[in-house]
């Protein structure tokens, strides 16, 4: 579907996949229908087949991140009632929708290389940079009168613009675009037809909200999985709670693994005197690895992944510090940023709800660096891993502790250089301009959310996870408290699961949600 209604408007494709149960005696007419070479001709037997007039029997998907496209079934999604969400939707629903969200997986992906083919003048320095070997500064290309700058400049305010149509906002009008497309036309305006469920999962919870916001219609039933968006707060502010629950599960990972305090400190110290190149480029630096503590808040056996990455760091416990192909190897395909920049570019964005949030400015780095600058800071890996010791500082400065790992935050520096895919003076512009950006519109309605869910029209059910590392609980909580936006919304809150719930248990977790949603489960008692 077009970003918007105008002929010039850049094109944005949205793709998605139905999941279904085949019955034996349809078995011939799916493969003839998967036969079909034209994605046209393929739709449109397939809205002739299903004969559906109104959307009572399907349920969205709306997947995390912001940046990754929507699980494949079977290889990426189980359909076992048993184990998973999907199985046990199939007994709820005929169809699942999985949606790749406009700018991930097929969605017209945004990623450097297609930012590259469509927005070329971006990236005309760049070549600039590389020849004299030192990287340019934002302000010396504002400064910069040149014909090739103005083009830079112009395809910077055209990429901004492009990617600011990447948000909730048009995620769930693309997700009413495919269920207008999935039905049959009708004449009928005076009855809606809006999807019998939708399941969002993190971000996708977010996507939940904006559609409850803004769409008149929305599903009837929705379910949010540590997807309570923290609305009506300021995205410093929120990371300045979201280090202290980062703090939390690297002190619970050190418990678990105390030895890994003395491997981590001989890694950065390691790469804070000489960084690793990476096999497919880019480099790993102290701060690139530090990032792995993305991972902690994720399934259960995230903690022994990362301590058994850990483990093969080094060829040797000799003295000469050499990591391993295996280990660098494993660090270039545990980082998703160079395949997933779209993560890195908008990820604070999501938290950008109109101009009074904005702009986000690097909000998660500018806590960091606050926090910091108080001493001592446990948060300061050049403290904590005793980098300055050589340097005659003053011991006094040194923090007793293990060295603390990040959490899910981008930074400033991800474009100078760490990750090959996010770095380049035209990235590292676009990266600059979305922080700087300070006309987002609005996301959320607190009243009209309020409206909708206080009548049986839409029916809500939240998992709130008491230790999720990436959605902040408190102001979760705050918001389905008496009088909030989700007053309405049943609230199942639990520390049996991490933020990944719905991948380690699906099943569970949508039972308890769909039936607590539908008044079959009375939770809360």
């Amino acid at each position: 579907s077009p970003s918007s209604s105008s002929t010039t408007a850049p094109r944005i494709d949205v793709y998605f996949s139905i999941v279904e149960k085949v019955q034996p005696l349809d078995s011939t007419w799916w493969r003839s229908l998967q036969a079909m070479k034209n994605p046209k001709q393929r739709a449109q037997a397939y809205v002739q087949k299903a004969a559906m007039k109104n959307a009572d029997d399907m349920i969205l998907y709306l997947q995390g991140g912001p940046g990754f496209g929507a699980p494949t079934p079977v290889a990426g999604l189980g359909l076992s009632s048993e184990g998973s969400w999907a199985g046990k939707a199939l007994s709820k629903f005929t169809r699942v929708v999985l949606m790749d969200q406009r700018g991930t997986g097929r969605s017209s992906p945004v990623t450097k290389q297609s930012l590259e083919k469509r927005f070329p003048d971006l990236f005309l320095l760049d070549g600039k940079e590389e020849e004299e070997g030192e990287a340019m500064s934002i302000q010396s290309i504002q400064d910069l009168e040149t014909e090739d700058a103005s083009k830079v400049k112009d395809a910077l305010v055209q990429a901004t613009d492009f990617l600011a149509q990447f948000r909730a906002d048009n995620i769930v009008k693309d997700a009413e675009e495919i269920r207008d497309a999935l039905l049959l036309p009708t004449n009928d305006e005076q009855h809606p037809r809006p999807y019998g469920g939708c399941l969002g999962q993190s971000f996708g919870g977010f996507c939940i909200l904006t559609y409850l916001s803004q769409v008149e219609h929305p599903p009837r039933v929705c379910l949010l999985t540590g997807g309570i968006a923290p609305m009506a707060t300021d995205a410093y502010v929120l990371y300045q709670s979201m280090w202290e629950r980062v703090k939390e599960r690297n002190l619970r990972y050190y418990d678990m693994y105390p030895g890994d305090i003395a491997v981590v400190q001989r890694i950065v110290k390691r790469l804070w005197r000489q960084p690793a190149p990476l096999p497919s480029g880019g480099i790993l630096t102290a701060r690139r690895f530090l990032q792995e503590g993305l991972a902690l808040g994720g399934s259960p056996s995230a903690f022994a992944s990362i301590h058994s990455m850990l483990s093969t760091a080094f060829l040797d416990d000799d003295d000469n510090d050499e990591f391993t192909k295996a280990f660098l190897k494993k660090m270039e395909y545990e980082s998703s940023f160079d395949d997933h920049p779209f993560y890195f570019l908008l990820h604070e964005s999501i938290y950008a709800d109109g101009p009074k949030f904005s702009p986000t400015r690097w909000a998660a780095h500018r806590a960091y660096e606050d926090i910091i600058h108080k001493t001592p800071s446990e948060f300061d890996y050049k403290l904590t891993s005793r980098l300055n010791n050589n340097n005659n500082s003053n011991d006094d400065d040194d923090v007793s502790g293990p060295t603390l790992f990040f959490g899910e935050m981008v930074f400033p520096w991800m474009a100078d250089g760490d990750y090959v895919e996010l770095s380049g003076l035209g990235m590292r512009l676009l990266a600059h301009g979305l922080a700087n950006k300070e006309d987002w519109g609005s996301l959320y309605d607190f009243d009209r959310i309020r409206a909708v869910l206080t009548t049986t029209r839409t029916r809500a059910a939240a998992a709130v996870y008491v230790e999720d590392m990436y959605v902040d609980f408190d102001v979760s909580l705050k918001l389905t408290q008496r009088g909030g936006p989700l007053e309405h919304c049943k609230v199942w809150i639990t520390n049996e699961y991490q933020h990944s719930g719905l991948r380690d248990n699906g099943a569970e977790i949508f039972t308890k949600l769909y039936g607590m949603a539908t008044g079959q489960i009375r939770t809360p008692s």
